[in-house]
């Protein structure tokens, strides 16, 4: 291959479908990773990417694998591998955008955590292409709802860390699973013996390319960060855009369902804001954006995929409202302002416990951000009484004023003991919104602890989901452990009930401990506890069709025996034994 990098993305050869969606998405250069493996994919070669995220591999492995894929077989022809159900669903999100003029293709995303049911409904209809954390697709796999008889093409995405989570034999098993004449895309980090076996057993004379991390940042704006809990973001927003002086601002969330969450909170609270993900049609985007670009909206919240490509220079300042997982991306957001010469300001939330992570984005762009606290109730309602006596004068020129005059005339004729500068202080207070303290909120309190506390080092945490489970999910000392209301006999797999756990209990694989399941009902080892808001979420959480009902185990009961010894599921990683026992339990897998 020639070691001159294609200019731009009409060099690499790709149909002209994708190169509309390209266009569209406003993609101009290809990244260096893009430049090597679209071409390479495109000749039909196997490749092993050496690359992190934020380097532009989805779109790297998404866009050949869509080349190879035919809209009109209603069949699954491609399979992704992720790590975690946050990157399935963004990479299929991504994936989906790339589709755009692909009439007839379905992207479907599948994890644990997640209802069954839908997503067998939609690879029913005859999805083409899956994206899916390993567990997940074995379970659909095991099912015979995920049939890989037509795939073409398969993506290791983040590799190494499925790996590390205890995937090998999932990986393993679906590899082997899929034709002998298919295309496999690997990409990872970091090279370990492991992935080197991986593609040694499975792909065929594969390109290896590597690529390094980007490292510039943008000179004109100013970088901030606050250290903000999980449960206070959205408080801790509405302040910052409160005391905002930026004609508009970006609001960069991880997940389309964040971006929902987030939007529509902010709508409750007055402010002029929208969201746009994934799930957001391409005509609507467009609206929203030329709504954000008139000044008809002051506050878009939009996830990394669905604000590609977009370009407004009223933007002058960015909220990562979740620390982006790589300093790559915390780069792209941050461009988005500071733009035609202007200055600009990113703030990023931090929870305690991702100061870690943001050292690392600081030693990548070789910036130091400057702390700032969030603004107080006070300090908004300062900055609404300044707005509003900038516009006194204005006003008072605009006449018709005697209405006001006459009542507060009469007003202190009848309280004669007021004064009239405290009842102007009295009114000005009620006209930005300032009830007074009333019951005092815990939320400042926390966020001077969380601020002044000592950094803490993150466990291994991914996303999200390690946010919440900081946030409300642990109660030291709590009970380790638990009965959930599933399963041999609703067909519940080791893989979905890791899944539920990690996905809508906000836990990850190494807060897990053993896994039995019995006949009716399964116990899982979790040491830290679960706080009452984690249980309400995962009661409510189905698999296999059922509610999980978790809570705290009592001891034997009637509807099968306890056993201790075997194979057991232990801080993410897995060992299985040979078969299922006809009435003991099934030793769970990440």
């Amino acid at each position: 291959m020639s070691s001159v990098l294609p200019a731009s993305f009409s060099d690499l050869g790709m149909p002209s479908a994708l190169m509309r969606a390209v266009a569209d998405l406003g993609f101009e250069t290809p990244s260096a990773i893009q430049a090597q493996a679209i071409p390479a994919l495109l000749d039909g070669r196997d490749i092993v990417g050496v690359a992190q995220t934020g380097t532009g591999k989805t779109a790297a492995f998404g866009l050949p694998l869509l080349a190879a894929v035919d809209p009109s077989l209603g069949a699954v022809q491609a399979v992704v591998l992720t790590p975690t159900r946050e990157l399935a669903m963004q990479v299929a999100d991504a994936i989906q955008s790339f589709a755009a003029h692909l009439p007839g293709l379905t992207v479907v995303p599948v994890y644990g955590g997640s209802p069954f049911l839908p997503q067998q409904r939609a690879l029913q209809r005859g999805a083409q292409v899956v994206v899916g954390t390993p567990g997940r697709v074995i379970d659909h796999l095991e099912r015979r709802t995920l049939v890989m008889d037509q795939v073409r093409f398969l993506v290791l995405d983040e590799a190494d860390e499925m790996l590390r989570m205890g995937f090998a034999e999932d990986v393993d098993k679906v590899l082997s699973r899929a034709p002998q004449q298919r295309q496999v895309a690997l990409f990872s980090a970091t090279m370990p013996a492991q992935i080197r076996r991986v593609a040694e057993k499975h792909l065929r004379d594969p390109l290896e390319i590597t690529v390094a991390r980007q490292s510039s940042t943008v000179t004109s704006v100013r970088q901030t960060y606050a250290v903000v809990p999980f449960r206070h973001k959205v408080g801790a927003l509405s302040r910052v855009l409160a005391v905002s002086d930026a004609d508009a601002a970006i609001v960069f969330v991880r997940t389309r369902g964040a971006a929902e969450e987030v939007g529509s909170a902010l709508v409750e609270k007055g402010i002029s804001a929208a969201y746009i993900s994934g799930d957001v049609a391409q005509g609507e985007r467009e609206k929203i954006v030329d709504r954000l670009r008139s000044g008809a909206l002051d506050v878009l919240v939009a996830t990394d995929v669905a604000a590609r490509g977009l370009d407004v220079d009223r933007i002058g300042l960015v909220v990562n409202f979740d620390v982006p997982r790589e300093p790559e991306t915390y780069v792209h957001r941050i461009g988005r302002t500071g733009r035609a010469g202007r200055e600009g300001e990113a703030l990023s939330f931090v929870t305690p416990s991702e100061q870690s992570r943001l050292r690392q984005i600081e030693r990548t762009t070789r910036v130091n951000l400057e702390q700032i606290t969030i603004p107080t109730p006070a300090d908004v309602s300062a900055h609404r009484v300044q707005a509003m006596l900038g516009r006194a004068q204005e006003r008072a020129a605009a006449g018709r004023l005697d209405l006001y005059r006459e009542s507060i005339a009469v007003y202190l004729a009848q309280n004669p003991e007021t004064d009239p500068v405290d009842l102007l202080a009295v009114l000005t207070a009620l006209a930005v919104g300032d009830e007074g303290p009333g019951v005092k909120d815990d939320m400042d309190e926390e966020l001077d602890r969380a601020r002044l506390a000592p950094a803490r080092h993150e466990t291994g945490e991914r996303g999200e989901r390690g946010e919440r489970r900081r946030a409300s999910t642990h109660i030291a000392g709590g009970p380790a452990r638990w009965r959930v209301a599933v399963g041999h006999r609703d067909g519940v797999q080791p893989g979905a009930l890791v899944g539920a756990l990690t996905g809508e209990g906000g836990l990850t694989g190494k807060d897990l401990g053993k896994i039995d399941i019995f006949g009716s009902f399964s116990l899982v080892d979790i040491p830290g506890g679960l706080s009452p808001e984690a249980m309400d979420r995962l009661s409510r959480t189905r698999v296999a069709g059922r509610p999980l009902r978790i809570r705290i185990d009592s001891g034997p009961r009637n509807d099968g025996p306890r056993h201790d010894s075997g194979p057991r599921h232990e801080g993410g990683r897995s060992s299985y034994g040979a078969s299922r026992p006809a009435h003991g339990p099934t030793r769970g897998r990440s």
